[in-house]
């Protein structure tokens, strides 16, 4: 790995952004790292929360513009190397949270609204900075954004594109948690162990059919609902809960 560093402790995938000297801008070798490390997140079994960060003092500040000229078709730059890296993300049936301890800017907050859970530092910043060069926020910006903080202001921040910091970003629902920046390393490992140690199986049917509920009528829901259940009662892990509840104990979940 070139861009990035990957490391497994705990059963958290921590995957770190490792472009410091660019403020973990993305390039094309940046984009296939990811997608690459997102395919053995899914094969292994003893990673059950993934965490994303940036190294140095910027979460990601997207697409490093060094790297682009007047040929440049974002349209293939998108189609080829960071639609596959949200989609991969998207369909990764296990928690990932962005871990974002300074600015996240155009693609760079993409990549964090395509995560499941945002934490941030008070040092954090968000912006829609595609506007700023004449461009479209991509990347899963337009499907995210309306999602978690509503049309009307998803539509404020990507047409004005004014930054926000992480006591706005939390009001807005953008981000889940906020720790002053001396606590925050603290605070994203507890809130990853706390991930790592749910049942698994029914963490990701929760992804994958929250998802689906965007585009599905509520009897295909209910059915996709029914088939979740019937697969999540078959686990190690509902047996494990029942039990603890029965003995009046805390569960302990394995993710099987």
């Amino acid at each position: 790995m070139e861009t990035i560093l990957f490391e497994v402790s705990n059963q958290i995938g921590w995957l770190t952004l490792n472009r410091p000297e660019k403020l973990n801008a993305f390039n094309e070798q940046m984009n296939k790292e990811i997608v690459q490390v997102i395919k053995q997140i899914e094969k292994n079994d003893d990673v059950r929360a993934v965490v994303i960060r940036g190294a140095g003092r910027a979460f990601c500040a997207g697409e490093d513009l060094s790297s682009v000229n007047t040929d440049t078709d974002f349209g293939d730059v998108l189609r080829e190397r960071y639609n596959p890296m949200v989609k991969r993300l998207a369909y990764l049936e296990k928690p990932v949270v962005a871990a974002i301890d300074g600015a996240a800017a155009g693609a760079g907050l993409s990549l964090a609204l395509a995560c499941d859970f945002r934490i941030a530092s008070d040092k954090a910043s968000f912006l829609e900075a595609f506007i700023h060069v004449g461009l479209v926020p991509d990347s899963g910006n337009l499907y995210y954004l309306p999602r978690i903080v509503g049309y009307a202001k998803a539509m404020e921040l990507a047409i004005l594109g004014e930054k926000i910091n992480a006591d706005q970003a939390k009001e807005l629902g953008l981000v889940t948690k906020v720790f002053p920046q001396e606590e925050f390393e603290q605070g994203v490992q507890a809130f990853a162990e706390r991930l790592a140690k749910m049942p698994t199986k029914a963490v990701g049917f929760i992804k994958r059919y929250m998802q689906q509920s965007y585009e599905t009528n509520l009897s295909q829901m209910l059915e996709y609902e029914a088939y979740a259940q019937g697969a999540a009662g078959k686990t190690e892990d509902h047996e494990a809960g029942v039990q603890a509840f029965l003995n009046k104990q805390k569960p302990v979940f394995k993710g099987k």
